[in-house]
This record gives C-alpha cells, structure tokens and sequence, in this order.
C-alpha cells in the first residue's frame, strides 16, 4: 500500500456550518504543490497573493477564491520552503526590511562596493522624468527589478498615501525642474481608485513649478477584460463603499507576476527606448571599471 493509497479524502467540517467538506488527497496535495513550485520558479520573485490568483485561475484542486483558499496556499508554500522543495528566493516580501550601515576594511574595499553599486544617471538629458506609484508594498519585490534597470523611482504608498509622502515627492518634483510622468499601479476597488485619486490631487497640488501628468497604469476595467483577470466581489461595508459603482473589484495581486512587469517595462520603453538605453548601459560599464581600477590602484 502506497502513501497516497492511505492518505485517502475524508470528510471535515466548514468553519461556518455542520456540512462536511473533502479533505485533500494526497495526490492533490501534490499536485498543488507541483503547480506552486512551477509557476514560483517561473515568474520569481511572486508573492503568496498571487500564487493564490495563479491557482485559482489555473483551477488548482481545493483552492477556493476565498480565505480559506488563501491560507492553504500559503501554508503549503511555506511548507514547500521548509522542506526545501521551494527555493526562498522564488518568494517577495519587501514589507520587512533591516536599518543599518555599511562598513568596509579599508578604502579598497569601499571603492570596490562603490563600484559595484555604482549606476549612471540615465535621465539626466532626458527633458522630463519619471516615476512609478504602487499601492501595495507586498508587490514591490515584483516591480522593483523592471524599475531598477532603467533607474526609475518605485514609490510604495501602502495604500493611500500620507500627506508628507506626497509632499516631500512633489516638492523633488520641482527641485528637477522638468516635468513628471507617474504611473500609479492598485487595486480596482473603491479604496484602490479612491487612493490614486487622491494621490494624483495631491502631487498636483503641492507641485508648483513643473506639471505632473498622471496616469492609473493597472489595474483597470479593460485589462480586466483583456486579459480575463480573476475578481471578487466588492467590498460594501462603509458608505463610501457602497458607492463603488461595480458589481466586482480585482486586485493588483491578481496580475500575472509576468503581465504585471510586461505593463511597467513598456512604460519604460516609451520613455527611454533601447537604443537609448544601451548606449547609456555601455558608458555607465565603462565607467564601473575605472573605478574598480580606482580601486586597484588603492590597494597596491
């Protein structure tokens, strides 16, 4: 007799009725797993939220569009990086992150870490700048890479931003002197659009010398339909909410991990094209090296 022969589906009870629900195989079981690990390595770094999407839409066995499809996801996922069988960088969480300071051995050291780290200003010539705004800081791991290849800001409000977040941004705004794109990415629900709006007021408020065009990137009703995105059914708790005029919400999470860093890439291609961009790559090497020879040149 086979584990899975023993490990066979037997009834447990919902948390909020006496009706029995199927416990999974062991089977099943495994074959979340094969799809959580798959579709980890393939769009890496995701967040738990949307391997949940991911498995929903996939039709994954068991993983209902709800909490209780949620925290089994996540509980198997944590399970699968325990054990090994899911590598932890395949995960994002910026929502934590560690305050310090650097130290170096010497000035060789420094110079070589300076060198490392060091990245060309590609925007300099460029006649305007631009930004992008996320709602959700869960998400940043996500983006952050596509934003850091072409040294683009990535703000994280965390939801609706605070007034001396926005601010503090415009007035850089104005310290650049040249105009500003921003491109806002969040959830398609009454807080979600309520938070960019009030964010683009804000921006556009407080930045008086140069104009700020906005834009909300994703998600909207026609990426939605365009690309069949799973959503839920909105939230009518509040009176504000109840004024959400839409019979559904969707999520950011909700996003392909891929989808989502396709949408942020194609921004930045329009605004810095890859001929553009592979010239300023190229000097910005060239000038990495000499200050590793700088470097060099210390330690000797």
């Amino acid at each position: 007799m086979t584990a899975q022969d023993f490990y066979q589906a037997s009834p447990i009870k919902h948390d909020n009725d006496n009706s029995p629900r199927r416990r999974a195989t062991g089977a099943e079981m495994e074959e979340r797993a094969l799809f959580l690990i798959a579709y980890a390595y393939r769009n890496a770094p995701v967040t738990v939220r949307q391997l949940f999407y991911a498995a929903t839409v996939a039709g994954v066995p068991g993983i209902s569009k709800d909490d209780n499809g949620y925290n089994k996801v996540q509980q198997q996922v944590l399970e699968l990086r325990r054990s090994g069988r899911m590598p932890y960088w395949c995960i994002a969480d910026l929502t934590r992150f560690w305050r310090g300071v650097s130290t170096y051995s010497g000035v060789d050291e420094a110079l070589h870490a300076t060198a490392k780290l060091y990245r060309k200003a590609l925007w300099r010539d460029k006649d305007h700048s631009v930004e992008f705004w996320l709602e959700k800081d869960a998400l940043a791991g996500c983006v952050q890479p596509v934003a850091d290849k072409y040294a683009i800001p990535l703000m994280v409000t965390r939801g609706f931003s605070s007034e001396t977040f926005a601010y503090e941004a415009a007035q850089n705004f104005d310290a650049g002197g040249k105009p500003v794109y921003v491109y806002h990415l969040g959830d398609f629900d009454r807080s979600g659009q309520d938070a960019a709006d009030d964010l683009e007021r804000k921006l556009k408020g407080y930045a008086q010398r140069v104009p700020v065009i906005f834009q909300k990137l994703a998600v909207q009703p026609e990426d939605i339909e365009q690309h069949n995105l799973p959503t839920r059914s909105p939230k009518r708790n509040t009176p504000a909410d109840k004024k959400w005029p839409y019979d559904f919400a969707c999520e950011l999470d909700a996003m392909p991990p891929a989808l989502l860093r396709s949408y942020v890439e194609s921004i930045c291609r329009v605004h810095l094209p890859d001929e553009e961009l592979s010239v300023l790559i190229a000097a910005e090497e060239s000038e990495r090296m000499l200050l590793h020879g700088l470097a060099g040149m210390a330690a000797a």
